[in-house]
């Protein structure tokens, strides 16, 4: 597998190798010696599924306290999905990367614990798949808003309508957000 870093430290993108013929392809999405060697996590303790049409935008999601990384990757469609720096003392605090990840490109995306998460789905009936390394807790989810012009994150929004959910809705600026030290 191939690890591409990001312009922000933390969250970096997984190019598996990929074995196809005429026939389909095969690939490991999550190797324990493998990750292990990157330097990448190895313990999981929850793995999700979400199927959303083209314009849903999901996020910017996070726990505080209780912080979950995530590794999330698409099975069908595709994503713009972005990872935001919520490490006060990080130098790149409030930052952004983004990645398209699709079920054609295969790519993955580690999402480290002190980000906020969220992607926007760029074709009907898309399946995004993430495992996490700490279990969901209702109580200790923010949400970043995800349109904040202090954080400036770049969607690719031509032509698409955005759907959000009501709580992904009044998401807080990063200035009201609960940030990691």
């Amino acid at each position: 597998m191939n690890v591409i870093p990001c312009d922000i430290e933390g969250p970096v993108i997984i190019e598996p190798k990929v074995f196809g013929d005429d026939r389909g392809f095969f690939f490991e999405s999550w190797n324990m010696s493998a990750f292990g060697a990157a330097g990448l996590p190895t313990a999981f303790v929850q793995d999700n599924h979400s199927r959303s049409q083209k314009g849903v935008l999901r996020g910017m999601h996070f726990q505080n306290p209780a912080p979950q990384g995530k590794l999330v990757r698409v099975a069908r469609g595709a994503v713009f999905d972005v990872a935001v720096d919520l490490r006060a003392s990080s130098p790149t605090f409030g930052k952004w990367a983004g990645v398209t990840l699709s079920a054609e490109n295969k790519r993955m995306f580690w999402v480290p614990e002190g980000f906020a998460h969220g992607f926007l789905t760029l074709e009907d009936d898309t399946d995004f798949l993430y495992k996490c390394t700490a279990p969901y807790a209702p109580q200790h989810e923010c949400s970043l808003a995800w349109d904040d012009p202090a954080v400036g994150i770049e969607w690719p929004l031509d032509g698409v309508d955005v759907k959000l959910s009501a709580k992904d809705a009044v998401g807080l600026p990063l200035d009201k957000v609960p940030v990691f030290a």
